[in-house]
């Protein structure tokens, strides 16, 4: 349909301009097409290389495209890629936590409810250990002093966004904790500012999902886990040794799921998770002064801030997320400006991060030599 679609342009064209116009928009076209197919091939054979399943989608020159290879459910052979499925974000759904925070010290500006990132957190968590010297900015850098683990070990139980909350703040009460401005990446952070943001709006992190995210950007394959159609699916992962595929398949229950809100219960396609990455800073969810914001906050100790690492001068943005032990990899690397990069979500790996970017990278570097970093 795409080659018949570009005859037909070309005729038109030809009737009504030089031939020299139609015959130049003919070899746009036809150079486009080639380079899609050359990157659809070497993408699939670098997956198949590194024994790796998943989708990405591959931004060029500001062309997106999406590729998949293998099955998302080996078991029902539903392919990876398949409008069936929506793929776990992990850690990625960081960034977009962080942006709604932006987003409610922007709308809070000149009413008593305002804060900014020098706000302490025992406005909201007056209970919590160490909450009247950590400020909104120390959560969003990883910066609290915060350690308490077990947030991805399943509980076996179905928690609500208030429950999953407040399991938080005790388990943070109970557990060592380090000096506010070291660096440590812990869930807890997030997952804290999933409850300001509650407390804040009085309403839902869900709600607000919906309405700042999900409206704004007219996405219509983005989902919190409990919200993903019954026509739809999560994908299954896999487990890969080097020399078997769709080995020691698990899944995401939704126990473990709901007890990260905001950190990591965001289901996606690469496409969709592409244009929200545009529109952070396009305007849409933020701009460009907002992101800046968002990215270089006080309390920033390492590249790490609101959600992405930046490199390069801040001329490349980058996030990884998994689950552990499920098999599951995230991995977003784009340009400042969004015109290349990747989106990735594997769901068959050897759990192993290094050697899932490597696949990544493998990718960044046809696309643009010299530009993306390895790690």
């Amino acid at each position: 349909m795409k080659h018949k679609f570009i005859t037909m342009v070309a005729s038109l064209v030809i009737a009504t301009t030089p031939l020299v116009t139609a015959t130049s928009q003919v070899n746009a076209a036809t150079i486009t097409n080639n380079k899609q197919t050359e990157m659809y091939s070497f993408v699939r054979n670098t997956f198949k290389k590194h024994n790796v399943r998943g989708i990405v989608t591959v931004v060029q020159n500001g062309e997106p495209q999406t590729i998949s290879y293998g099955y998302a459910w080996y078991g029902k052979r539903i392919g990876n890629g398949s409008s069936k499925v929506v793929y776990p974000t992990a850690s990625l759904q960081k960034v977009i936590t962080g942006a709604m925070i932006v987003q409610l010290i922007n709308e809070t500006k000149g009413t008593k409810n305002k804060f900014t990132q020098n706000t302490k957190i025992s406005r909201w968590y007056p209970n919590l250990k160490n909450a009247a010297n950590i400020t909104v900015g120390n959560l969003l850098t990883h910066t609290s002093g915060i350690m308490a683990t077990k947030t991805e070990i399943d509980r076996g139980y179905n928690y609500s966004e208030d429950n999953a909350i407040n399991w938080v703040v005790n388990n943070i009460n109970a557990s060592k904790s380090d000096t506010i401005g070291n660096y440590h990446y812990n869930n807890s952070n997030y997952i804290l500012l999933t409850g300001i943001i509650r407390q804040v709006t009085g309403k839902s992190y869900e709600d607000n999902l919906q309405t700042r995210i999900i409206d704004k950007l007219n996405l219509k394959n983005t989902y919190l886990y409990q919200n993903i159609p019954k026509k739809m699916t999560d994908p299954i992962s896999y487990y890969s040794n080097g020399s078997k595929n769709y080995q020691k398949a698990t899944y995401l229950k939704k126990s473990l799921v709901s007890q990260i809100p905001g950190a990591g219960n965001l289901f996606t396609t690469t496409a969709e998770y592409y244009k929200i990455q545009v529109g952070l800073t396009d305007g849409t969810v933020l701009n460009k002064d907002d992101f800046y914001y968002l990215t270089h906050l006080k309390s920033k100790v390492v590249n790490y801030s609101g959600g992405m690492y930046l490199y390069n001068n801040d001329n490349i943005r980058n996030a990884y997320g998994s689950f552990k032990g499920q098999h599951f990899g995230t991995w977003v690397q784009l340009t400042a400006d969004n015109q290349n990069g990747i989106v990735m979500f594997l769901n068959q790996t050897n759990d192993n991060e290094n050697d899932q970017k490597d696949v990544g990278y493998e990718i960044l570097k046809r696309i643009k030599p010299n530009t993306f970093v390895e790690r």
